[in-house]
């Protein structure tokens, strides 16, 4: 497939999809090598990004996503008549913050981490789709394990979990601070 004719069938289905694509599965249904894809992607999204289009194409771990461009959300909101969601509490980005580094995590490991009760936070953040669930534990009661989802990774504007900043050592066992992590929920 020619570059052009690449480059327009992934806008296209990437538009059409509205979710996530794998890497993977787009170099499958175009019948091209994964590293041609990613490359014909990158192009794509320097275009877009360069001449500052109303859409922007954002990798995500080994996923392709078309967004809307983030400068435009104010705009966008106004226009579809959205509410503004209510900002993220302290808790919530403690706990979103500990699975992030965490992960796969279960609720008592953040609530020996954080020293209260949890289960509210974590099922508001599975609600809206920041955290999912990652299986069980193979301990006895088999505790639910959480991870972030993809969701996560384009709220805080990151391609991958590796683009987190660092933490000390002692900030996980000790006093978390979330003060270095800039989300766009609710913001």
């Amino acid at each position: 497939m020619e570059a052009l004719d690449l480059e327009a069938a992934i806008e296209g289905i990437l538009f059409a999809s509205g979710e996530p694509v794998s890497l993977s599965r787009l170099a499958e249904a175009l019948d091209s090598p994964v590293a041609e894809v990613g490359e014909a992607a990158g192009r794509i999204g320097g275009r877009l990004s360069y001449e500052r289009r109303g859409i922007r194409l954002v990798r995500l771990e080994k996923s392709l996503q078309m967004v809307s461009a983030p400068e435009l959300g104010d705009i966008i909101r106004k226009t579809l008549e959205e509410r503004k969601p209510p900002p993220m509490s302290k808790a919530a980005l403690e706990v979103l913050a500990l699975v992030a580094y965490e992960q796969p995590v279960t609720r008592a490991r953040i609530e020996q981490i954080r020293g209260v009760e949890c289960g509210a936070t974590v099922a508001g953040l599975c609600e809206k789709g920041l955290i999912a669930e990652a299986g069980r534990m193979d301990v006895p009661g088999k505790p639910y394990l959480y991870k972030t989802t993809p969701d996560f990774l384009r709220s805080f504007g990151i391609e991958s979990l590796d683009d987190l900043p660092d933490l000390e050592d002692n900030e996980i066992e000790g006093q978390m601070s979330i003060s270095n992590v800039q989300c766009t929920i609710g913001s």
